[in-house]
Formats: C-alpha cells, structure tokens, sequence
C-alpha cells in the first residue's frame, strides 16, 4: 500500500471523507517548536492533504498530517475548511519550482515540495475543489500555471483543431495518390489501346 492510501484509510476514512490529493513537504523557515510539543518524538514526515465528505452537504478540508521517525501510523495535526484559504502562492511561474505558500484566514505557511510535478498535481486538484465546491470567495492563485476551465476549452479546441488539420492533410495526400495512381492507369490503358491498334494493323497486313 502507497503511504497515500495508507493516510486516506488511517486518516480520513474512518471519518466518513476521501482523500482527493496529498503532497509532501517541508517547511521553508522552520519554526521552533518545543521538545515537549512534539512529545519527544524527534524528526518526521509532513503532508498536505485535501479531502471531502462522501455525505452532503459535502465539506472539504485541508488537513495537515504527520508521520514520526520509527512509526507507520499517521497523526491529524491542523487543519483548515477550503472556504478559509485566501492565497495559493506558486512563488515563481516562469520555471519549475517546489516551494509554495498557503494562506488562511488565521495561518500562513510556505513549503517545498517533493517535485515541481508533485506540486503541480496539488495544485491543479486543489484549484478543481475550489471552482467545483466554493461558491463564492474563492481563493486567490498567483505565481502559478493552474489550468482554468477556459484554458482546458482552449487546449482541447486546439487539440481537435490540430486533429482536424492532420486528417485533412492526410487525405490530400491520399487524394493526391489517388490521381496519380489514375493518371498512371490511364497512361497505362492508353498505352494498351494503342498497341492493341497497332497490332491489329499488323495482323490486317499480314492477312492482305
């Protein structure tokens, strides 16, 4: 089992929700923390998680979840309701990057991902959530490439535009096979119809 799956059913699906995304991280500024906040526990793994209700009136959260050194079970930390993340910060657009901000009504945290395609992927599922489950008081994406419903349009119209255009180009070249493949049989059917005269002419002599 992934660690993904193993935090949906340690972490969510006893509560009745799916995970829809988690991304690993680290935080860029550490904050100092008290030995007896952890409880002593030493070093650890932190996740981002976002997760639904499966029952209506569906809510979705943004959850933080950690796991110790020297244990396989996952620990719920904080969490947020989707409706009060303000910002999502990609820091940079213009190249691949790991590290990214969230901003809450009450928190704000800046992190490094895994992978530039680890952070994309929550990005992207992140970004979907909020268009399908807020109504209104969306976050604010900034310093990030996010696929927006028009731009999906746009690929996809591209996408079949180029289809189109590939069919097309491939039927004329098939079209233009096709004549000359038929200017060569009617070469050919000329030719035949030619030596047919021309022998029958010979054979008229040979008959005289």
């Amino acid at each position: 089992m992934s660690t993904k799956s193993a935090i949906n059913k340690e972490i969510f699906a006893p509560h009745d929700e799916r995970m829809l995304v988690a991304v690993q991280v680290k935080r860029r500024t550490r904050k100092k923390i008290p030995f007896l906040a952890t409880g002593g526990q030493g070093e650890y793994l932190t996740f981002i998680c976002l997760s639904v209700t499966n029952k209506k009136p569906l809510q979705v959260s943004i959850t933080k979840v950690k796991q110790f050194e020297g244990s396989s079970s996952f620990v719920r930390r904080s969490q947020w309701m989707l409706d009060q993340l303000r910002q999502v910060n990609g820091i940079d657009p213009n190249r691949d990057c790991v590290e990214f901000d969230l901003m809450f009504d009450n928190a704000f945290d800046q992190w490094t991902a895994g992978s530039p395609s680890e952070k994309g992927t929550f990005f992207q599922i992140l970004h979907n959530a909020c268009q399908r489950y807020l109504s209104d008081r969306k976050p604010e994406f900034i310093n990030c490439k996010v696929l927006t419903g028009n731009s999906i349009l746009h690929s996809a119209a591209d996408s079949v535009t180029s289809a189109v255009q590939k069919a097309s180009q491939a039927l004329n070249e098939r079209g233009e096979r096709l004549s000359r493949a038929e200017e060569k049989t009617e070469d050919l059917k000329n030719s035949a119809q030619q030596f047919a005269e021309t022998a029958h002419k010979l054979a008229m002599k040979h008959k005289c």
